[in-house]
């Protein structure tokens, strides 16, 4: 009885982290999906204002995510190589979102009472396509 009682906590704060980062990868492939969507719209040769921050949330809100003002979409010209030293222009769509823990943040911030502990984390990710040109 007292081993269970030892075990038992621990137990179950691995099978909740278990849980939480499983939730906090599926947000990431939720968010990388989304920024090639946008991605693909944003090289489009006509694209649309607002085309691509459009199609984003759509697609977080299509994975079950909000797509609130507090999700960032951001839209920058780079270069892309095509070898041999030669580039050509190209888009890149980044994507950030604020992950919140349901059970480890409200547990960090019983443990360190500080305004950081219990913040949500950031996550960020970006696609980079080559523009298409048109003829």
């Amino acid at each position: 009885m007292i081993e269970a009682a030892m075990t038992l906590p621990l137990l179950l704060f691995v099978c909740v982290g278990i849980i939480e980062f499983g939730r906090l990868y599926q947000t990431w492939q939720v968010m990388t999906n989304a920024a090639r969507e946008g991605a693909r719209i944003a090289v489009l040769p006509s694209q649309v204002n607002g085309g691509v921050d459009s199609r984003v949330r759509q697609y977080l809100q299509m994975g079950g995510l909000n797509s609130d003002s507090s999700v960032g979409v951001a839209i920058t010209a780079v270069p892309v190589s095509l070898g041999a030293g030669s580039t050509a222009s190209g888009s890149r769509v980044t994507v950030t979102y604020p992950f919140t823990f349901m059970v480890l943040q409200p547990i960090a911030r019983l443990v360190v009472p500080n305004a950081t502990a219990g913040a949500p984390i950031t996550i960020s990710t970006s696609a980079t396509m080559r523009n298409e040109t048109q003829f």
